[in-house]
């Protein structure tokens, strides 16, 4: 079965951004934040502190993996050109996606070279009070001025949105507000990070989120689900659940697979990753060509 994987980062260095301050790396595949902070970025037997689209090239051969969708964000520091290097050298594999800070004093200049000059398709938004913009501005409302200056000119570019909101119900989760600006603009494609990341208790407040933001021009992928759902074992009972009831809201047809690398394969195999779906006797092998690979296609590729 053919895979995509809409949730992907490369790392040429680790110049992450969070709520624990600025993050570099300290070795082994670890980061180390202003106060102290330690996390396991990269998986420790990589022997590295980057990771080269070669070695992911490497990962998605050895597991079937068709394409990747190369995303930004603050915990490992926006990775803009080295991403469009990864498309332009192997497009038939790799999609990058642009991210910046829209604070930024030059931010015309900054979305002119990224999205004209450059001309990427996706523009990726961590707005999360871990790691994301509100992790270091103050908090903004997802349906206020500046936000909809951004997404107004990733419409007027034709661009994918992606827009990880943090996990959920903390103060970036604001659900409400991001169905309002989506509202504001259904011609666009959005796609929301994680499935609004929820803790394991968080069932039946992730169905009410999704039931919200069950709009046509949206997906979610099912990048950290794992994680955030833990504790949850092989082959991941709990998660799967999850993801069920997501499909029982959304539609089996508006789901992403994702896997969030490198940090989840600290925890994971990526093989464990795509089993979650791909070995889940309770979707057919239609629902699982679907989620796998044939929504990012529709996506991302307009194919």
């Amino acid at each position: 079965m053919k895979i995509i994987d809409a949730h992907v980062h490369l790392v040429q260095c680790i110049a992450g951004t969070e709520s624990n301050g600025e993050m570099r790396s300290c070795g082994g595949g670890r980061g180390i934040c202003a106060d102290g902070t330690v996390y396991q970025l990269i998986p420790e037997e990589w022997n590295t502190d980057a990771v080269t689209p070669e070695r992911v090239l490497q990962v998605m051969n050895d597991n079937r993996v068709e394409r990747a969708v190369l995303l930004q964000g603050g915990f490992l520091g926006f990775q803009n050109l080295y991403s469009y290097q990864a498309q332009q050298k192997w497009p038939d594999r790799f999609l990058a996606a642009g991210g910046y800070d829209p604070y930024s004093r030059r931010r015309d200049g900054i979305v002119r070279h990224l999205f004209e000059e450059l001309g990427l398709r996706v523009v990726k938004f961590e707005v999360s009070t871990g790691s994301g913009l509100m992790a270091n501005h103050p908090l903004f409302a997802l349906d206020g001025e500046m936000m909809e200056k951004e997404v107004s000119f990733a419409d007027e570019h034709h661009l994918v949105f992606v827009i990880d909101i943090g996990k959920l119900g903390s103060p970036s989760s604001q659900i409400p507000a991001l169905r309002r600006t989506i509202l504001r603009h259904p011609g666009m494609t959005f796609v929301v990070c994680h499935l609004l990341a929820p803790k394991q208790s968080e069932l039946e407040a992730m169905a009410e989120g999704l039931a919200q933001l069950a709009l046509p021009n949206v997906w979610f992928d099912l990048a950290s689900l794992q994680h955030n759902v833990a504790p949850d074992d092989a082959p991941y009972p709990v998660t799967r659940r999850f993801i069920h009831r997501a499909a029982g809201i959304v539609g089996v047809d508006k789901l992403l697979f994702g896997t969030d690398l490198p940090s989840n394969l600290c925890q994971y195999s990526y093989e464990q990753m795509v089993d979650t779906v791909a070995a889940d006797p309770d979707f057919s092998e239609g629902e699982k060509e679907l989620i796998l690979y044939r929504n990012a296609l529709q996506v991302f590729w307009g194919e």
